[in-house]
């Protein structure tokens, strides 16, 4: 999110746009990197459980992550055009859950949205925030395919150091105490 956290309010949906999945591009990606046979051989997975081909969950996760960062660079762009600073997003601790609902089938338009659910702030790194947020994807039939709680970061606009942070911040950009932590 590429707002402050302070002005990040949960519950507000963030359309972050959508994609088109086509057989080529679904049959690419199951080759390098899930090449189950419903993923990679429409003959074959006519005959498997999903009665025709289908797009790996690890592909539409990927296009929702790109689809989702391509959002904030153009949020980011937006608010710097409205003369406005955009917010630090950090990086993400983890995925809490991912669930995939329905397969995503050539010729699908997928329409990813985030929705923030929670927020505190962070208990280990000073000057950030934690988001707890929701990412679903639906087809064109409005049928949800995808959806996953993630947790990300996102910094505080006014944040000050403490002295003693400060310190250790500027102790550990030194050579000779970064071998020391190391240690």
């Amino acid at each position: 999110m590429t707002l402050w956290f302070e002005d990040i309010d949960t519950e507000t949906v963030w359309p972050l746009g959508e994609y088109t999945f086509t057989q080529e591009e679904i049959i690419h990606f199951a080759k390098l990197y899930d090449p189950q046979y419903f993923h990679i051989d429409p003959e074959a997975a006519k005959h498997s459980h999903f009665g025709g081909l289908i797009a790996s969950g690890w592909h539409t996760v990927s296009i929702g992550h790109k689809v989702m960062v391509d959002f904030m660079y153009a949020h980011d762009d937006m608010q710097r055009a409205n003369g406005e600073e955009p917010g630090v997003s950090g990086p993400s601790p983890g995925v809490n859950k991912m669930e995939f609902k329905a397969p995503v089938r050539p010729g699908d338009t997928i329409r990813f949205d985030l929705t923030v659910k929670n927020k505190r702030k962070s208990n280990s790194l000073p000057g950030w925030g934690l988001l707890t947020s929701i990412i679903t994807a639906y087809n064109q039939q409005d049928e949800l395919v995808y959806r996953s709680e993630i947790a990300s970061f996102s910094k505080l606009r006014d944040y000050k150091p403490k002295l003693k942070e400060r310190v250790m911040l500027a102790m550990a950009a030194m050579p000779v105490f970064r071998k020391l932590l190391r240690k």
